[in-house]
């Protein structure tokens, strides 16, 4: 493999973690706000 190569293919895969972290963190915050009853979700506005 050409050094460009590996070069591009640690940013794709550096991308797509920090991709994948985003969507696991947004859902993660979904499911809790919605266990959560609504006089609390008022309350932690920010």
């Amino acid at each position: 493999m050409d050094l460009a190569s590996v070069y591009y293919l640690g940013v794709t895969l550096l991308l797509f973690g920090v991709f994948v972290l985003i969507v696991a963190r947004t859902y993660s915050r979904k499911r809790r706000e919605q266990g959560e009853s609504p006089k609390y979700r008022m309350l932690d506005e920010d």
